[in-house]
């Protein structure tokens, strides 16, 4: 279980860095017959350590103890440490593998999860929260996870759904199984909840690390500078033809962005959702910065309601935590149609647009080949605020 294995993300590099908090807590309901049966550290263990040196503050649910279900005893360890993530200005990950709430416990565990969910929403862009989860996660245990800036989950053994397979059947008489009902793919790729899956639980530890090396602790600081030998002022002859003549011939703006940054290396976020627009984090002279392209091979790159909500989330993270914005822009405009004006385009298109206008860090603007309609203003225009447009020889 996750719990078992909760010093996992602490390697490799800082093997033995991990310090457990209040390992000997135990729940306090006796109605049930919850009075016999107790656990030492009652399903999550919590604590502190660091990854590439820098200190993070973690919880991880055991899905063996009582299903990894919430009780009183259980949020306030949880608490506690989020609590100290604030205080010290450090980030909080969390590993997910929880049934929800304890029913045992009745509205103290829901209480519970006010608790940490009121922390989350306290703690957003304050300190990186990011969530992975490692098994199969229902009611309360969801919604942390999606106030956080980041989920993450393992390919075939994550779930999240409020309810159940079996209560959908019983409530709509709709047969479906847990993969299908809220499986990675689901999340990943229709519903937009996770931020990204790998194969295994060592892998998605391992691309955790990776991407905390591209954030700061906290607001109040910035990224960790990352030495490279990639000089910054290297020639790319290939991108002198990337970009098609034709206003209406496809190409794939990762490839654009893999040229220009430090190393090939991006760390892309939510690739399998809203394709139509790429977001990630990259370096430049070895110092993080984000990237927010349109897609030309998906949807001509047009602007539509998920690409919208998938750009402004990501914006905003980075105007939190000190990170400047490149943005590569190839857009013909906002997606057409009755599907998408039903869907709330105006509303939610606007959303990107505040995003953009709203953001003080350094903003650049590429223009790689065209900027056309409202689509031109939204994708940071020199009229909101962008502090330098470069247009694409």
């Amino acid at each position: 279980s996750s719990g078992i294995n909760a010093e996992w993300p602490l390697r490799p590099g800082d093997e033995g860095s991990f310090v457990e908090w209040d390992q000997l807590v135990e729940h306090d309901c006796t109605d049930w017959g919850m009075d016999q049966t107790h656990f030492a550290g009652d399903g999550v263990v919590t604590g502190t350590g660091t990854i590439a040196g820098r200190q993070v503050f973690l919880f991880s649910q055991d899905f063996t103890v009582f299903g990894g279900s919430l009780s009183a005893a259980y949020a306030r360890k949880i608490v506690k440490i989020m609590d100290h993530a604030e205080m010290v200005g450090a980030p909080l990950l969390g590993l997910n593998d929880s049934g929800g709430a304890r029913i045992q416990e009745g509205v103290a565990s829901l209480g519970g999860y006010g608790d940490i969910f009121l922390r989350n929403v306290l703690l957003s862009g304050v300190v990186p929260q990011i969530s992975l989860i490692m098994g199969p996660c229902a009611g309360g245990a969801v919604y942390s996870p999606a106030i956080t800036d980041f989920t993450f989950m393992v390919k075939g053994t994550s779930h999240m759904f409020i309810t159940g397979p079996d209560v959908v059947k019983q409530v709509t008489n709709e047969e479906v199984s847990q993969e299908e009902l809220g499986g990675s793919g689901v999340h990943c790729g229709t519903s937009g909840v996770a931020a990204g899956a790998w194969e295994n639980d060592v892998h998605t530890l391992l691309q955790t690390r990776r991407l905390l090396q591209f954030l700061p602790s906290s607001n109040k600081e910035k990224p960790p500078i990352c030495e490279t030998t990639d000089p910054a002022d290297r020639e790319v002859p290939a991108l002198d033809n990337i970009v098609p003549n034709s206003p209406i011939d496809p190409y794939d703006m990762k490839h654009v962005v893999r040229f220009l940054v430090d190393e090939a290396d991006f760390f892309e976020i939510m690739p399998d959702y809203a394709k139509n627009i790429v977001v990630g984090f990259a370096r430049m002279a070895g110092e993080t910065v984000g990237i927010v392209g349109n897609q030309p091979l998906v949807a001509a790159g047009c602007l539509d309601i998920n690409a919208s909500v998938k750009g402004a989330r990501f914006v905003r993270f980075c105007d939190s935590f000190n990170i400047p914005l490149i943005i590569l822009e190839d857009v013909p405009g906002f997606l057409p149609g009755t599907q998408q004006e039903h869907g709330g385009i105006i509303k939610h298109g606007a959303k990107l647009l505040y995003a953009l206008a709203e953001a003080t860090v350094p903003k650049l603007t590429v223009i790689t080949r065209k900027a056309y309609g409202g689509a031109y203003v939204v994708m940071n225009s020199k009229h909101i605020r962008a502090d330098i447009n470069y247009a694409w020889p």
